[in-house]
């Protein structure tokens, strides 16, 4: 069966904020027009309401180039920083008042291994050290569901910000093996799923190998732009990382949050304020408000005003207010070992509510 082409048969309705600001030219003009938008748009979600609880679970931390996690701007003696890649539970009512359930980033490591950057790693330093030195699993898909009483036929939606490192069969299922959420419907940006089906050159390294082959087609969502899913959720455009990046915004207690890989730790949204050796004199020598994580480029301007348009949506976070909710998918820990390239500040995680 084919994808479904109309969202709205699932429940789910664009929105129409950023159309003006995304087609504004020249691109010196847009970033004014995204904070405009963003200005409207964060009015009107958060009348709506508030998702009803949402949780963060550590899935796996792996080694990254520093190169590509801070634009080349960081300083720093070890060529590898660290990612925690960390999957969000958001429970919500849709539109018409039923409950549903959403999974933000179920990434599983066994699929990721088979992208050809990671691939390359194993191949060069040995599955031991690969296992124990350049990567540590906290938990699995499952078990992080169980934790929170959830079993996967439960799971309404499914989405990622882009679908690097994603081997999807494991979870859409194929003719030769069942899908892990067989009621869920999976929210991709069109333009993400015809990359990972035909990557250029340049995008090669980062998709894994026939990761779409033979996914149930009934499964799959195709979205054209921004859309709400329903009280206090919904998925931005934000392109430039990959052409089919897209961000969640969720409205919770503590304000809007805005979860991405645009960057990988708050510095890269806030490099005025980082302590990282380089972030900081980059930024003020190019005159630029953010620092891009740039393992691919498939537009950097895209990208900035992608990141601006996080910021700008995001609420200021309460523990300090200096710092916008733009929560990295793959953050950043402290870790001593990639000292001196530590956060100058970690969200760790979204807790609230009670998921049922």
């Amino acid at each position: 069966m084919a994808a479904i082409e109309s969202v709205e048969s699932v429940g789910v309705r664009p929105f129409h904020e950023f159309d003006e600001a995304r087609g504004t030219w020249p691109r010196g003009d847009r970033l004014e027009a995204i904070r405009a938008a963003a200005d409207e748009f964060r009015g009107r979600f958060k009348e709506q309401g508030q998702v009803t609880a949402v949780k963060t679970a550590d899935l796996v931390t792996a080694g990254y180039p520093m190169k590509y996690a801070f634009g080349g701007a960081a300083r720093g003696v070890n060529p590898f920083v660290y990612i925690r890649n960390r999957m969000l539970i958001v429970q919500f009512h849709d539109f018409e008042g039923a409950r549903r359930t959403l999974v933000w980033e179920p990434t599983v490591p066994e699929g990721s291994a088979e992208a050809p950057f990671y691939a390359q790693l194993i191949d060069r330093y040995g599955e031991w050290l690969s296992d124990n030195v350049l990567s540590q699993r906290h938990n699995t898909v499952e078990g992080a569901l169980t934790r929170c009483g959830l079993a996967a036929p439960e799971v309404d939606f499914v989405a990622f910000d882009h679908l690097h490192v994603q081997d999807l069969r494991l979870l859409m299922g194929t003719d030769d093996h069942e899908p892990f959420f067989p009621n869920a419907k999976f929210l991709h940006q069109r333009r993400e799923v015809d990359t990972f089906r035909s990557p250029h050159p340049m995008q090669w390294a980062w998709y894994v190998p026939g990761g779409m082959d033979g996914v149930r087609e009934d499964a799959m969502v195709l979205l054209d732009g921004d859309v709400e899913l329903g009280v206090g959720v919904a998925l931005m455009a934000t392109p430039g990382h990959t052409d089919g990046n897209q961000s969640l915004v969720i409205n919770t207690p503590a304000g809007v949050w805005v979860s991405s890989e645009n960057g990988v730790a708050a510095d890269n949204w806030h490099p005025y304020l980082s302590r990282i050796p380089g972030l900081r004199k980059e930024a003020e020598l190019m005159g630029r408000e953010v620092i891009l994580n740039s393992n691919t480029l498939e537009d950097s301007i895209d990208q900035y005003d992608s990141m601006v348009k996080e910021k700008a949506v995001a609420d200021p976070n309460p523990g300090d207010p200096r710092y916008m909710n733009v929560f990295p998918s793959s953050e950043m820990p402290r870790l001593r070992r990639q000292w001196p390239i530590v956060p100058s500040f970690t969200y760790g995680g979204i807790d609230y509510g009670r998921v049922e």
